[in-house]
């Protein structure tokens, strides 16, 4: 069982840095400071993320906070790795270190089937791009209300504007697909969301916070490019 936060998720990485040293044991280290506050996440009922998903995207939220990249603390995590028939996106407040939704989420039509196994930068792709994503501008489109986004790893996602790389509704992220198809929808490449939260997340997401979507493919924190 999750053990429920006593300070928000924010707070307990900072404070626990300035433990001090004491009878020769060291300071926790990163790794030990985001398992602490993954045992202290409040599920609100959903579903909680993978560790190691949740731990990569929570090391890379810091190092974009601390470069400004980002501005809001809401975290979304899309975790690439699962099959498409999980709820496979989190939106996490890290001020309470509570989830806030999770729900499905549609990966690109060339990067796999039921599982995405195959991702590119590259325009005309039609693959999903992995790595961190800072939330851009809000916009009406073809599939209504939708969220600009901008990669910010060079090589891995930084096309993402070039691409049209948006997140958006489709009614082909929804349960009644799965059952007929026994997979979600594929998209161009957006990460697609279902149509009757679509509104809802975006409100929630906009406005400079940090989208993550995992693979284990994409290797560990030492191999982020961030654009400068």
């Amino acid at each position: 069982m999750k053990i429920q936060p006593i300070i928000c998720g924010f707070m307990m990485f900072f404070m626990m840095s300035f433990v001090p040293v004491k009878n020769n044991f060291l300071k926790p280290s990163a790794s030990t400071k985001i398992e602490f506050m993954y045992q202290a996440l409040n599920s609100n009922g959903y579903k909680t993320p993978n560790l190691e998903s949740y731990s990569s995207a929570l090391k890379g939220f810091y190092i974009l906070k601390e470069k400004g990249k980002i501005q809001k603390n809401i975290l979304t995590i899309i975790d690439f790795s699962l099959s498409s028939k999980t709820k496979r996106l989190w939106i996490i407040n890290l001020d309470e270190n509570k989830i806030l939704l999770n729900t499905w989420a549609a990966h690109g039509k060339n990067s796999g089937d039921d599982f995405a196994t195959n991702f590119s930068n590259e325009t005309d792709s039609n693959k999903s791009s992995l790595g961190f994503f800072v939330t851009a501008e809000v916009y009406q489109g073809k599939h209504g209300m939708s969220l600009k986004l901008d990669g910010l790893e060079k090589g891995i996602n930084d096309n993402a504007r070039q691409r049209a790389v948006v997140l958006h509704g489709a009614d082909y992220v929804s349960e009644k697909f799965i059952k007929n198809h026994n997979r979600l929808g594929k998209s161009q490449g957006c990460p697609a969301v279902p149509l009757a939260l679509s509104k809802k997340i975006i409100t929630i997401i906009k406005d400079k916070s940090c989208l993550f979507i995992y693979h284990p493919s994409l290797g560990g924190m030492e191999t982020i490019k961030l654009i400068s």
